[in-house]
């Protein structure tokens, strides 16, 4: 068996906000209650399962996007007055990166995880064969 992501867990402090602030920043339809979580399914099966949690770090979660999507996703943060930034550690606010060709930005959702939006991902060298 291949291996493949199945889910990923977002915890943060505000369940509802935090799920429809990240489908609304993919352009996704608001995720579905399963459990305790609110699950967010992406084109490629995994679902983001959104969880309340008032203790937790934050996280990094990094979606490959299209270039519309992108726009979607930056209006979003244009429209509501969001920071953004260009790099993870948040230090050139209101900029978008243009690594490997392409673009990404940065941005916490409501329960402070933070995210990034990005058009091209980072090149891995070639796996060498077993």
């Amino acid at each position: 068996m291949s291996v493949a992501l199945d889910h990923v867990i977002l915890p943060t402090t505000d369940q509802a906000a935090s799920a429809a602030f990240v489908a609304k920043m993919l352009g996704l339809p608001e995720g579905v209650p399963v459990g305790h979580f609110i699950c967010i399914p992406l084109g490629n099966g995994v679902t983001i399962d959104v969880m309340a949690s008032d203790h937790h770090e934050s996280v990094h979660l990094a979606f490959l996007v299209d270039d519309d999507t992108f726009d979607r996703g930056v209006a979003v943060l244009w429209s509501e007055q969001l920071p953004y930034w260009a790099d993870p550690g948040h230090t050139n606010q209101g900029a978008i990166n243009h690594r490997f060709g392409g673009r990404g930005v940065y941005f916490t959702d409501p329960g402070g995880n933070n995210l990034e939006l990005l058009t091209r991902s980072m090149p891995l060298p070639p796996v060498p064969p077993d």
